[in-house]
């Protein structure tokens, strides 16, 4: 019995020694890839294979909603920081004729100066365009019902793709995702500029 006791107590010791079970989720984790841009997260699988993905999901928005839902956004408001980095700076030095009376130094200013009815019609009017160019499905759940549907894809100057490879329109979509990338931070910083200073951008 005594003989039995102490075999029972040295298993029971050994055991407390015995290496630990792997855990299956750090062992996911550490064999799955790593995002490009951010090497200290998972590469977000969703964005596999679009032009000018890098891996950059920090939030997981691809995984929570449509990724072309998404596209659509970055490519619009790309092209819209594109349109306002070039308005920003124009603005303080060219001034339309029936816009002479509202001349403003600072670009920051130009919405008081225009009033709340001119902001408004600048509101309606995208808004219809939006409305139009997608044929009034403009919410993420009907935007793309048409599997077909590209995002960012308005069907303007497609002309201009005519004779191209696929690999040369390629590189214009990244093109202009990137200058629009960079567009977005740029307008940021001209506006924040401003703000931080109290002065003119230039």
């Amino acid at each position: 019995m005594m003989k039995i006791a102490t075999l029972a107590a040295l298993v029971g010791t050994a055991t407390a020694f015995a290496p630990a079970a792997p855990n299956m989720a750090s062992t996911t984790a550490l064999n799955a890839e790593m995002s490009k841009s951010l090497p200290f997260l998972t590469n977000p699988k969703n964005t596999d294979g679009l032009i000018g993905s890098v891996g950059f999901d920090p939030l997981g928005w691809s995984d929570m909603w449509d990724i072309k839902w998404l596209q659509e956004a970055e490519i619009k408001h790309g092209r819209v920081s594109m349109l306002a980095t070039v308005g920003f700076v124009t603005s303080q030095f060219v001034t339309l004729p029936m816009f002479a009376d509202l001349q403003c130094d600072d670009s920051n200013a130009v919405p008081s100066a225009i009033g709340m009815s001119g902001m408004m019609q600048i509101i309606v009017f995208a808004g219809a365009e939006e409305w139009r160019t997608n044929k009034g499905k403009i919410t993420m759940a009907d935007m793309f019902e048409d599997p077909d549907r590209v995002p960012g894809d308005l069907g303007w100057a497609t002309e201009r793709l005519v004779g191209k490879t696929e690999e040369e329109v390629n590189r214009l979509k990244l093109q202009e995702i990137k200058n629009g990338r960079l567009a977005m931070l740029a307008i940021g910083g001209m506006i924040h500029h401003n703000f931080v200073t109290g002065e003119p951008l230039l």
